[in-house]
């Protein structure tokens, strides 16, 4: 699957506008940004990108901003190639150690996850996964059942299983994450993480403890209901993948709706992961 990659350069940008543009952006499907030394990347997958709905996006700030931007298509082997040479070691709360296959490995740390990415999303880099990482460290997973939606590489749900969860349902709607995930289990030699192929509607019929949410504000809210639905009682959802303003008191206000309440979030930079409980 091929990914289109827009490359903004601008001439001045403020800080709020940045935020502003990414936020808007992300409503109509990027999915990834990438900061570079004259503004930014976003990419999203090919066949879902509109360049009149780009082009609408940017209408909207009319002569506020002053900038450039190419369009390129990434094919997946040059995808790959750029995640191998960018790909760096990472480490999460000083006990977590995240590498690809081809770093050494590093036993000091209580656990290790193995990540090859290919094309899919998630190596721990991105604040939003780190923060959700952060969360699962810190909080009981051991016999939990787990659901991690939008699952990119498998990353969340695979740490999940090395911290002890009984059992992990891994969705995401895009086949090469489907795929990735199954992998990066193998690689970890997890055998109770199982992947599935879809989006909300992929939801097994099953009482989760734990549900992990790292996509964007709109299909969070699109989907909230459905976790809802599954969730146990005293259970926890961990949600990430938006901003602290205006998207946490969205989700916050609509998650009340359907029995859920918020509990505290985290905060790198612009991005905000969030907790929440059933009572």
């Amino acid at each position: 699957m091929d990914y289109i990659q827009i490359a903004f350069s601008f001439t001045s940008i403020q800080e709020y506008q940045k935020d502003l543009l990414i936020a808007e952006l992300a409503d109509i499907g990027f999915d990834t940004f990438e900061d570079t030394t004259t503004g930014f990347d976003a990419f999203m997958i090919a066949n879902q990108f509109n360049e009149s709905a780009l082009n609408e996006v940017l209408m909207g700030f009319g002569d506020e901003l002053q900038y450039t931007y190419l369009i390129n298509e990434i094919e997946p082997q040059n995808w790959n190639e750029e995640w191998e040479k960018n790909f760096s070691p990472l480490i999460i709360n000083e006990d977590c150690y995240v590498r690809a296959t081809f770093h050494e490995q590093q036993p000091q740390y209580q656990y290790e996850i193995v990540i090859d990415p290919k094309m899919a999303f998630g190596t721990g880099h991105h604040q939003t996964t780190t923060m959700m990482m952060q969360y699962i460290l810190e909080i009981e997973v051991q016999d939990k059942v787990v659901l991690d939606m939008g699952a990119g590489t498998g990353i969340l749900g695979i740490l999940a299983a090395k911290r002890g969860a009984k059992e992990i349902i891994a969705i995401d709607n895009d086949e090469v994450c489907y795929r990735s995930a199954i992998e990066n289990a193998a690689l970890n030699n997890i055998t109770n993480l199982t992947s599935l192929c879809g989006s909300k509607e992929a939801i097994p019929a099953v009482d989760f403890d734990l549900i992990l949410a790292n996509i964007n504000r709109n299909i969070l809210l699109d989907q909230i209901a459905s976790y809802a639905a599954v969730l146990k009682n005293k259970g926890t959802i961990l949600f990430s993948g938006f901003y602290e303003e205006p998207d946490l008191e969205m989700i916050r206000i609509h998650c009340g709706d359907f029995g859920l309440t918020y509990v505290d979030h985290k905060k790198i930079g612009d991005w905000v992961a969030a907790r929440f409980l059933t009572i």
